[in-house]
């Protein structure tokens, strides 16, 4: 699903480098190229984000569930 995102994306701002050329606008930085640049760093950032999320996500859930078991643990032992 991710890899269409960015499949469409660079399909878009393709269609729009194709519409400028047409009406006469160009951009010299506006290329092919950079449209192929672009959504590469956009699908690498995505990722970063993501497993960053992921990281940060277990590292939490980990330090909540031994938290959680320790004061079951204690619960138990004071009965």
């Amino acid at each position: 699903m991710k890899k269409d995102i960015f499949t469409l994306l660079g399909g878009f701002l393709t269609a729009l480098l194709f519409f400028f050329g047409t009406i006469g606008v160009s951009f010299d930085w506006f290329t092919t190229e950079s449209i192929n640049a672009f959504v590469i760093v956009v699908s690498a950032f995505a990722a970063l984000v993501i497993n960053i999320y992921a990281v940060w996500k277990n590292t939490h859930f980990t330090q909540g569930l031994k938290a959680w078991l320790r004061k079951r643990e204690a619960k138990k032992q004071n009965k």
